[in-house]
């Protein structure tokens, strides 16, 4: 065995973080476990046997294209699938806008790969994304958190003072993750003054978007923008498949260049019989019928924790109300610990993922996040008695009681 690896492995390499979501799925996997830790999508809605139909006519018509290399810019007619998508909603952008990804957490990464030096800094949410601050780690990027959008000014003429101007602002305007919160018109208009004022880009991650349950659409930051300020990234993993692997990212042509000298440093193209199996579900005219369908189940879903919630959890307890994507924010009574609430919660058969680990300055110890997509309703509602029970206990336990409401609306939470 060599000796000291550390010492050989580069300075990037021992910035990585591993992922505390996928580290605890080996927990969570264990039998009679309600999992509420990962942001998975709920098997029962893959669209298998349509599935099985169309990759047998790929292979049966396409096999030499699709089972050989591609460009690695994606397969034209699946990025003119989504352009025309983008269409619909009054965005003009065309071929050399827009890259086909190994999902949009390999957009991620290209974008810090493309930006991001040694002590650059990134301006992101408290709490933002945890498999994008591990990637900013892994570049040895200096993350600086907000809370609101109401902060951005003030902190981007602090880092500038400072001599640290931000590489770029990182959000996910459209029920975000962790906190399932969603900025507001306002807010994005904000948002994107200042990324004007100051020149810096804003990469808008757009994962959960299509995942509304009600509310009226808020146009995306991207098509508020039109100057090329924004990098929008997109996936098929919650709205289609994850296994397929398959996101896009949507940026001005420039970008969109280095991007794709990026990515054929890392994979050379992201795979052809994927992209070439979901642009054929599109072109049978399913896509839209599917996410319905998976919209309507997820909605479901999230009726039941809610109202689990304001049924059983105790006083000082505050949560969001997100009106889509896959996860809401739970607060609890500052004196708890979360990390504690953890443990009290496995001896009870139910997990979480740690607030804490959303924060890019150490803060939200006493937060949790909470998955509604992949259990069933029935689970959602026994999962969140359980939690509550494991609240309870603990706040027998430190022998204190918080103070605080019930629920509160997705509107009146503090960003």
């Amino acid at each position: 065995m060599i000796q000291n690896l550390t010492a050989l492995f580069s300075e990037n390499a021992n910035s990585m973080q591993s992922s505390t979501i996928r580290e605890l799925l080996k927990i969570t996997q264990q039998p009679g476990i309600i999992s509420f830790a990962g942001g998975l999508p709920a098997p029962d809605l893959f669209p298998v046997e349509i599935l099985k139909e169309i990759t047998a006519e790929v292979l049966d018509s396409d096999s030499a294209q699709a089972l050989q290399y591609g460009a690695t810019e994606g397969e034209k007619h699946l990025r003119e699938i989504l352009l025309r998508r983008y269409q619909k909603e009054g965005i003009q952008a065309a071929l050399k806008n827009i890259i086909i990804t190994t999902a949009s957490q390999q957009s991620i990464d290209i974008i810090s790969r493309i930006f991001l030096n040694p002590g650059d800094t990134v301006v992101c949410e408290l709490p933002s994304y945890l498999a994008a601050l591990q990637t900013f780690a892994a570049c040895r990027a200096q993350p600086a958190g907000i809370r609101q959008i109401s902060q951005l000014e003030a902190t981007l003429k602090k880092l500038i003072a400072e001599n640290r101007k931000p590489k770029f602002i990182y959000l996910i305007p459209d029920f975000q993750n962790p906190s399932g919160t969603t900025l507001s018109l306002d807010e994005r208009i904000t948002a994107l003054r200042l990324a004007h004022h100051y020149n810096i880009p804003i990469v808008e991650d757009a994962p959960y978007r299509e995942l509304r349950f009600e509310g009226t659409p808020i146009p995306s930051l991207y098509q508020l923008d039109g100057t090329g300020h924004v990098i929008t990234l997109g996936t098929f993993s919650k709205i289609f498949v994850p296994g397929f692997r398959l996101g896009w990212l949507l940026a001005h042509e420039d970008i969109i260049t280095k991007a794709t000298i990026a990515k054929q440093s890392i994979d050379l193209c992201s795979p052809v019989f994927d992209q070439k199996i979901t642009a054929r579900f599109f072109d049978r005219g399913l896509f839209e019928g599917n996410l319905q369908k998976i919209i309507h189940a997820y909605r479901q879903k999230r009726d039941a924790m809610l109202d689990a919630l304001d049924r059983h959890m105790p006083e000082g307890v505050t949560w969001t109300r997100p009106q889509g994507g896959l996860f809401l924010f739970l607060s609890l009574p500052e004196t708890m610990d979360a990390k504690e609430l953890f443990q009290l919660a496995l001896r009870q058969n139910v997990a979480f993922v740690l607030g804490e680990d959303f924060h890019c300055d150490g803060s939200g110890k006493n937060t949790l996040r909470i998955n509604f997509s992949y259990m069933s309703r029935e689970q959602n509602e026994e999962g969140i008695i359980r939690l509550a029970n494991a609240i309870k206990t603990l706040r027998e336990e430190t022998g204190k009681r918080g103070k605080g409401g019930k629920g509160e609306e997705v509107e009146t939470v503090k960003r």
